[in-house]
């Protein structure tokens, strides 16, 4: 009855983290490709521009970060030289910036971002319109922007950025324009990486909508059945004051969740799911002899593989959460197995509902 009353604790259905458990603050590494190119220069932009990025960013809270990025950019332009000839002219430019950055909804799986900064620029001059300019020399820029970032996994993120780039003078396309006085030439960049965080740190309780907050939500959990499954384990007759001794025998009792089901194609946690999510962890921490299969499960709409990769994202990540709140990963065992054995239904929503589950094997 024991090991009954522990399972009891578990019965609960679970989805992936939306936002991949995001931390109070971070540090974070980004690389990508970039397409740079002139705005406003006194030549003709071209098309033919290319480039890449790497940066370094520190968090320091869900909406705020600085930001250390370092780029390389090949910009081209053109214009007829004195004999009418259409010349190509190129600026490579390797610059370091240092930007702010402002997270509007940090908690959603696609997260925008404005950012402002400046920097310094190391220009390289081919084919300059204007004879008697250096052709590599150092300069600083401002830098103005917006961005998207596209939760991919718990540790990863697709960046997509926007930036508008001002310089310090009328230089950076090899042609300042006659008599112009405090010209400024202008260049935007368009940024297509990815975002690895390095280390994270405490757990932000900002996406818990539970927290902190009077909510009301439809109570979806089935208590008859609940009542059912105790009354199958309960014994019918209680013998007192009789002990029987036998030899140890392995226990592998397996337990259906019952709580709230996934949505449909979905691995991601409800509100609701956290608090009993977080109860689970404290019964796991206060009984260390506990391990767990956990067990996920899908309906059957869908590709047969793909149906086991996404039940084993929902065991995965059921599993991370158990971790992430101090249960050791050597108890706990992950493992998705698609829409095999259905507990309900799979021709109404309501079963398919609940076969969007996740099981407990304990021994």
């Amino acid at each position: 009855m024991k090991k009954i009353s522990l399972l009891l604790f578990f019965m609960i259905v679970v989805s992936d983290i939306s936002k991949a458990q995001l931390a109070k603050d971070s540090w974070s590494f980004s690389f990508g490709v970039r397409y740079p190119r002139f705005v406003s220069i006194n030549l003709t932009t071209r098309d033919v521009n290319y480039g890449g990025f790497l940066s370094l960013q520190r968090n320091f809270s869900e909406h705020v970060g600085l930001r250390l990025k370092g780029a390389f950019s090949h910009i081209e332009s053109e214009y007829l030289n004195p004999v009418s000839v259409l010349t190509t002219e190129s600026t490579n430019a390797i610059t370091g910036d240092l930007d702010l950055l402002f997270y509007f909804v940090p908690c959603e799986p696609v997260s925008p971002y404005l950012f402002g900064g400046f920097g310094g620029v190391y220009k390289m001059l081919r084919n300059k319109a204007t004879i008697g300019l250096e052709d590599n020399t150092f300069n600083y820029e401002l830098n103005a922007g917006a961005g998207l970032e596209w939760d991919l996994d718990t540790d990863w993120r697709l960046v997509t950025e926007f930036g508008y780039h001002i310089t310090n003078n009328s230089e950076f396309d090899g042609a300042p324009g006659v008599g112009e006085i405090n010209g400024r030439d202008t260049y935007m960049s368009i940024d297509l990486g990815l975002l690895y965080f390095i280390d994270k740190g405490e757990t932000s309780r900002l996406c818990q909508l539970y927290f902190g907050i009077s909510q009301e939500y439809k109570d979806m959990t089935d208590y008859d059945r609940i009542e059912e499954m105790i009354k199958k384990h309960i014994p019918r007759e209680v013998t007192k004051e009789v002990v029987v001794e036998r030899p140890p025998t392995s226990v592998s009792e397996k337990w259906v969740l019952v709580g709230v089901n996934f949505d449909f194609n979905r691995s991601k946690f409800t509100p609701e799911s956290y608090p009993i999510l977080y109860d689970a962890a404290k019964t796991l921490l206060k009984n260390p002899d506990l391990k767990a299969e956990i067990q996920g499960f899908t309906d059957n709409i869908g590709a047969e593989g793909y149906n086991k990769k996404l039940s084993q994202k929902r065991a995965d990540i059921v599993k991370n959460y158990l971790i992430s709140k101090g249960i050791s990963a050597n108890r706990l065992n992950a493992v998705g197995y698609g829409e095999v054995n259905p507990v309900a239904d799979n021709k109404t929503s309501d079963g398919r509902a609940m076969n969007r589950r996740i099981e407990f094997k304990v021994q």
